[in-house]
């Protein structure tokens, strides 16, 4: 395949046929605010149950546990459950391409996900061992990426090219609003972890109903399911960057950016705490989410709905990464509450753009659309891999290599990066 051809011609074996199933067509008929709306909830209580342990909790959790290990305690947790996402979130989705249940595709899973991560973070509120917490954060991963697999590919699914920025932008407000939720919850429950994972599994469990009955997830027929075959299905989570590019450089340039990211963010209370040696490091978090938050959503929603009025992705995906990287000198350099909250806002300003625009590009290099939640897993792979790597990166800086500084700056030359990378994609402008 030429580097100018669609993704899903017609020459791709796993392309679809011209004549094939509605439900696997290319849509043209844009979404409705009721469905976006649904898509955004799910977004914000999936978010809030991730970040709400990861930001606070957790490390909540560890200091209980073992306070003189809290760092690798966190980073033992959470590097887990993102192993397990990696594997969890293209699996779901590629279950969710062959199912073919009268309530949808996405849906089913959606909801299993749901109630899946929250029975476990109601485990994970009681857990008073380090392994247990293991088990349990794993469990919630799970679940999640479950639902968010499914939620995910629905977006290709259902939303025309020209409204996927704006829909991105959106999805990203979720995100962030989620993400600002957990901080909240962090801060009112006062060090009471244990409210504080209820208080996630609530909000995750109710997020993902008004999505359940106004899904829009049209049944796949019978018929269009391929046979099962374990090793074809096996095989099909290797998508080759020689073959597929631009897919190829899309995920390189997601992963490099979501390492920068989550270096910054994944000690966020040990640096309040330890550093700046600010009296309230829960609230801090949440004064700095906050800031965050309200930037990525104000850059996101215009951000996303920008690109689609010119047709042009690439452009603001190297300028918000390159902001991106910019947050993380300046966390580096200026170790102050001063410089923590301009840190934060660029990082905001830089990741709502992000979010919205490079959502849009990856589903228009996505190779088949008989596989779309297959392959926006393997994308999403992109967003859990960092959870692995990050902390893992900052546990080496912050004990080995010379500290904050180090980390920082670290995380803004990896996320430097995905702006370099993201030239390499010729298929979209």
């Amino acid at each position: 395949m030429s580097l100018s051809d669609s993704p899903a011609s017609a020459q791709d074996p796993g392309a679809v046929p011209s004549g094939g199933p509605s439900v696997l067509d290319e849509p043209t008929v844009k979404v409705t605010p009721r469905w976006i709306t649904g898509l955004v909830l799910v977004n914000v209580g999936i978010n809030a149950a991730f970040f709400g342990p990861i930001n606070v909790f957790i490390g909540q959790q560890a200091i209980g546990i073992d306070p003189a290990n809290k760092e690798a305690i966190l980073s033992l947790v959470t590097g887990c459950g993102a192993a397990v996402s990696l594997v969890a979130n293209p699996l779901f989705g590629a279950l969710s391409d062959r199912t073919v249940s009268g309530f949808g595709r996405r849906a089913p899973w959606v909801l299993a996900g749901a109630v899946l991560a929250t029975a476990a973070l109601l485990a994970m509120s009681g857990a008073g061992a380090v392994a247990l917490m293991v088990l349990f954060w794993c469990l919630v991963q799970l679940g999640a990426n479950a639902a968010y697999a499914s939620i995910t590919a629905a977006v290709p699914d259902r939303v025309p090219v020209l409204q996927r920025g704006g829909v991105g932008g959106l999805a990203a407000m979720g995100q962030t609003a989620g993400i600002l939720l957990g901080a909240v919850f962090g801060a009112v429950v006062s060090g009471n972890y244990m409210v504080g994972y209820w208080l996630c599994a609530g909000a995750l469990l109710f997020s993902v109903l008004p999505y359940l009955f106004h899904r829009n997830d049209p049944p796949l027929p019978r018929e269009a399911r391929e046979p099962f075959h374990l090793a074809t299905f096996a095989r099909g989570f290797w998508i080759s960057p020689v073959r597929y590019p631009d897919f190829a450089w899309a995920w390189l340039t997601r992963f490099l950016v979501n390492v920068g990211n989550q270096m910054t963010i994944v000690y966020l209370l040990f640096f309040l705490r330890d550093v700046i040696k600010h009296d309230d490091p829960a609230l801090g978090v949440l004064i700095l989410t906050g800031i965050y938050a309200v930037m990525v959503m104000v850059t996101a929603v215009l951000a996303g709905p920008w690109s689609d009025r010119t047709g042009k992705r690439k452009p603001f995906v190297i300028g918000s990464s390159a902001t991106i990287a910019c947050a993380g000198l300046i966390m580096a350099f200026f170790p102050v509450w001063t410089g923590a909250l301009v840190g934060a806002a660029v990082l905001g300003i830089g990741f709502g753009a992000y979010l919205a625009v490079d959502f849009a590009l990856l589903t228009q290099v996505l190779p088949h659309a008989i596989s779309r939640g297959k392959d926006m897993g393997v994308i999403n792979v992109a967003n859990s891999l960092p959870q692995v790597f990050a902390p893992m990166l900052a546990f080496l800086s912050i004990t080995f290599l010379g500290g904050y500084v180090t980390l920082f700056t670290t995380a803004a030359v990896i996320g430097l990066l995905g702006a370099v990378f993201v030239v390499k994609i010729k298929s979209v402008a």
